[in-house]
């Protein structure tokens, strides 16, 4: 081996090789307080470039998990009410079977006919009520939104793909359907049909929105299970495996310290040179 005081390959040698591990080092230790072993296109840009589009997509998978909730909120409020308004009509038609009896005298008739008027004045106040986040599928009059439109999956670009729930129009075919009184025996006697008629329309209804309701309820579940899904896939992308990340910092922490030492002998290697002229 050559002496020379003008090049020290064994000191570059050993400097090249500690700063490949203190960049070794850096990397690691990115990756420990990041928490992620891709955190930038300068890691892995195919890696990278796939988790950016999953994050989208989780982000889309969101907007719909919200709309589906508030379709949920907006239809479980109207089943409460029509729920309620079919009690109300159970109550009514047994008021009319009441009225009916032509043993009864025209007082009692009378006081019976108040009841019977008070509880469709509830319809109408239930009808009114059932609205969530200004939208009521009761009401066809309502003056805000009447129907509920919610996104399904991404394919939002379809404009097709969502999730529809009808205004049921209580207001028309069940509160202004009542049209009479059973303050007369005739009267409540034609009242029973009538309200046979009306229940079976609340009924069809219930069944509807029920139906929405259990539907909504299926595509928030799959919405969340495919959330977890990509949040999984992302993970599996760009997360770091923090136990090895540590053992690989304890191990470039020898090797950084070593390389210190390497270089600190060969950086003595020219001051051999002085003994020479002793």
């Amino acid at each position: 081996m050559a002496f020379s005081v003008n090049t020290n390959a064994g000191a570059m040698a050993a400097l090249q090789s500690l700063t490949a591990t203190n960049k070794k080092m850096d990397t690691t230790q990115s990756r420990i307080n990041t928490g992620l072993a891709v955190s930038s296109t300068k890691n892995d840009s195919a890696k990278y470039t796939i988790a950016q589009t999953l994050r989208g997509d989780l982000g889309g998978l969101n907007a719909v998990s919200s709309s589906l909730n508030n379709a949920k909120s907006v239809t479980d409020t109207a089943i409460a009410g029509a729920e309620q308004i079919s009690d109300i009509l159970n109550q009514m038609k047994s008021k009319a079977y009441e009225a009916a009896d032509a043993g009864l005298d025209a007082d009692s008739r009378t006081a019976i006919d108040k009841d019977f008027t008070a509880l469709k004045g509830q319809i109408k106040t239930i009808i009114e009520a059932s609205e969530f986040n200004n939208t009521n599928l009761l009401d066809a009059t309502f003056t805000g939104t009447k129907t509920v439109a919610a996104l399904q999956s991404l394919k939002v670009a379809t404009g097709t793909d969502t999730l529809d729930v009808a205004n049921q129009g209580l207001n028309a075919s069940v509160h202004d359907a009542i049209a009479t009184g059973i303050g007369a025996q005739t009267d409540a006697e034609a009242m029973v049909g009538t309200l046979d008629g009306i229940i079976k329309v609340v009924n069809t209804s219930l069944s509807d929105l029920g139906a929405a309701s259990r539907k909504i309820d299926g595509q928030l579940s799959f919405t969340s299970k495919l959330s977890d899904v990509v949040t999984t896939g992302i993970g599996n992308l760009v997360d770091a495996d923090l136990a090895k990340e540590s053992a690989n910092l304890q191990a470039l922490q020898v090797q950084q310290q070593l390389g210190v030492q390497a270089l600190s002998i060969a950086n003595q290697a020219p001051q051999t040179i002085l003994s020479l002229f002793r």
